[in-house]
């Protein structure tokens, strides 16, 4: 890669650092991205697009479909607005004042048809002068990234080089994700963009030799972000809109609560008008209570806020099931002779793990057991997992094992099977089952309203009342599957899933 940074037309640069011996961490990401860390950019080029009739895009009322995304239409969203400004929701793209471009990139890069009902209610209050900040609660796969990504490329001036929208995510897995659907749905906008998150150790560059960051838009982890910042390489003057994804986890004490702050902080010291958007699918009641002190303290403005109830956080267009076995091998032979030989005709599949030492185990059973899996954990290097996401996404590999590094955000529209081999716990209570976490894994199944399946494996008593916690937690009994070795049983749950 070159060490000089770019910034082309709808195109994202990429900088990066890294360090050779990453100490344990007990982020629920498995490791923190950030430790030690220098940038890299480089870049490439895309045409703009010429002339573009928005007329023949428009979409036939009567032929909409209306069960594209997950969020039901009596999903109990609660909106509280602050001050007087008045918000209509917004029935269709076009209520909302888009650029030519911008619309045209909804419909022909994203194939949209309509808001979801998450972005009817959201996307108001983030276009609207005088630009309000929103602390927005949503379900998995109802369209939260749609929501950021059109607010950052709508309060973009393309004439102004210089950083205008900073997003904020946990792993570099999720910003280069996020950066993908911003280079989709920009496409047609010129508007310029830039990654920064860790890098590998072949692409090490010291933040001193880089040069200033001129993208208009730019999409990273925090650490790298921060170093950019305190290194006066990321100006922060021409600001006009703070995304902080998964942001429960980025301002929880036990996440990267300091980086995340200062940021905020260098912000408001430089652009105080800045508008902040903090989204997430789980907001604890001490981390909501957190979130809407640092909103208030921090940006001395109105903020609106918008929370689905918790009860309805199960997403029930997953069927999720739990499984009692006898024994660790018993759970083996489950995912090996039920689930991934019935799974083989319905899509892709994810195993989550507690622990790294738990996924390399998994991982040499099954492949002893001659299936092709492949595994990402915190401890691979930057390009493995890289290379790792890259194989799942395009459809090269089926079977995926992972610790929580890949629980939140991760979207793959074709994983219909998530199976829980360890129930994810707090890691400064082990009694006690991390209730978000365990949202976050049952929602990369059935993506954008898609059916999908989650197993979860049991086998002691520990288990059990773990998964017992979490059925009272979210009001929500469990169905259990009859006995652990009848592959009729499987088949049967996975035809009353939708999936077979």
């Amino acid at each position: 890669m070159a060490d000089a940074s770019f910034t082309s037309t709808a195109t994202s640069s990429t900088a990066a650092s890294t360090t050779a011996n990453p100490p344990e961490s007990k982020s629920w990401a498995d490791q923190a991205d950030e430790i030690d860390q220098a940038e890299q950019s480089s870049a490439s080029n895309e045409d703009a697009a010429a002339e573009i009739n928005i007329g023949s895009l428009q979409v036939d009322e009567s032929k909409r479909d209306n069960s594209t995304l997950s969020d039901p239409e009596d999903s109990s969203i609660e909106a509280v607005t602050s001050g007087d400004t008045m918000y209509k929701s917004a029935k269709r793209f076009e209520d909302l004042n888009l650029s030519p471009e911008l619309l045209k990139g909804l419909y022909v890069q994203m194939q949209f048809e309509r808001p979801s009902k998450i972005q009817e209610i959201s996307l108001p209050m983030i276009l609207t002068p005088p630009y309000k900040n929103l602390i927005a609660q949503a379900h998995n796969g109802s369209g939260k990234t749609t929501c950021f990504v059109l607010g950052m490329l709508s309060r973009i001036d393309p004439k102004l080089a210089a950083p205008q929208a900073l997003c904020i995510c946990p792993t570099r897995e999720l910003a280069i994700q996020n950066m993908e659907v911003l280079l989709k749905m920009g496409k047609f906008t010129g508007i310029t963009s830039e990654l920064g998150i860790p890098a590998d150790s072949a692409n090490y560059i010291p933040i001193s030799k880089r040069p200033p960051v001129t993208a208009q838009v730019v999409i990273g982890t925090p650490g790298t972000i921060n170093k950019w910042v305190t290194g006066r390489k990321l100006g922060m003057s021409c600001m006009r809109i703070l995304v902080f994804d998964e942001a429960d986890h980025m301002l929880a004490e036990s996440g990267f609560q300091d980086d995340s702050i200062r940021i905020m902080k260098a912000i408001v010291k430089a652009s105080a008008n800045c508008q902040v958007l903090l989204f997430s699918a789980t907001f604890g009641e001490n981390v909501k209570a957190f979130v809407t002190k640092i909103v208030q303290d921090l940006f001395v403005q109105d903020y609106n806020q918008m929370f689905v109830k918790k009860e309805e956080l199960s997403l029930d267009s997953v069927k999720q099931y739990k499984v009692q076995c006898p024994d660790e091998l018993s759970k083996i032979m489950v995912i090996k002779d039920r689930i991934l030989e019935l799974g083989q005709k319905v899509g892709q599949t994810i195993i989550f793990v507690r622990t790294r030492n738990s996924a390399s185990m998994l991982h040499k059973s099954l492949v002893d057991y001659g299936y092709e899996v492949t595994t990402i954990q915190g401890a691979l290097r930057q390009e493995d997992r890289d290379k790792i996401i890259k194989e799942f996404k395009d459809g090269l590999t089926q079977i995926l094992i992972s610790t929580d590094l890949l629980a939140r955000g991760f979207d793959q529209s074709q994983v219909n099977l998530v199976v829980n081999y360890d129930l994810p716990v707090r890691h400064e209570s082990p009694t006690e089952p991390d209730h978000e976490v365990y949202l976050h894994r049952i929602g990369r199944a059935g993506r954008f309203g898609r059916k999908g399946a989650i197993f979860n494996l049991l086998c002691s008593d520990r288990d059990t009342m773990l998964m017992s916690k979490i059925e009272n937690h979210f009001n929500h009994q469990v169905a259990e599957i009859p006995s652990w070795n009848s592959e009729d049983d499987f088949e049967n749950a996975l035809k009353i899933a939708g999936l077979l």
